[in-house]
C-alpha cells in the first residue's frame, strides 16, 4: 500500500471496473480501491453503470485501509455535498390528532360487555360453582 494513502484524504483516481456491488478505483499505479455502491452518491444506486463507467476519473475519500487484506474503502459520496432535504410541516409538540370515536347502538348485540355488566354475573356463576 502507498504510504501517502491516508484515512479521510481525498484523492482523484480512475474508474477501472465496475460490479453490480460498486466499483474499483485506481489510486496509483499500485493501489486501487473499492467504491462500495451505497458510497456512489447521495440517494438510492440500482445501478452502478448509470453513475460510473470504466475511464472516469473521480474524486474519492478514503473510507477504511485494511493492510492484513490489502482493501480500502472509498467514497464518492462524502466528496459530494448533500442534496437538501424538503422541510415538513412539524407539529408543535404535544399537539395529538383527537382520536376517533366510535359508537354502536347496541354494543352487546356485538358481543361487547363492560366489566361492570359482567361482574355480576361472573360472581353469580362461582356461587353457583361452589354449591
Amino acid at each position: 500500500m502507498s504510504e501517502n494513502i491516508q484515512v479521510g484524504s481525498v484523492l482523484t483516481g480512475k474508474v477501472t471496473g465496475i460490479q453490480p456491488y460498486g466499483a474499483f478505483v485506481a489510486l496509483d499505479e499500485n493501489t486501487q480501491g473499492l467504491v462500495h455502491i451505497s458510497e456512489i452518491t447521495h440517494g438510492y444506486v440500482k445501478d452502478v453503470n448509470e453513475h460510473l463507467t470504466v475511464g472516469d476519473e473521480v474524486k474519492v475519500k478514503v473510507l477504511s485501509i485494511d493492510e492484513a487484506a490489502g482493501k480500502i474503502g472509498l467514497s464518492i459520496r462524502a466528496t459530494e455535498e448533500a442534496p437538501e432535504q424538503p422541510q415538513r410541516a412539524k407539529k408543535p409538540r404535544g399537539a395529538k390528532r383527537p382520536a376517533a370515536v366510535v359508537q354502536h347502538q347496541d354494543d352487546s348485540a356485538q358481543g361487547f360487555n363492560t366489566l361492570k355488566d359482567k361482574l355480576q354475573e361472573w360472581i353469580n356463576q362461582s356461587d353457583m360453582a361452589k354449591k
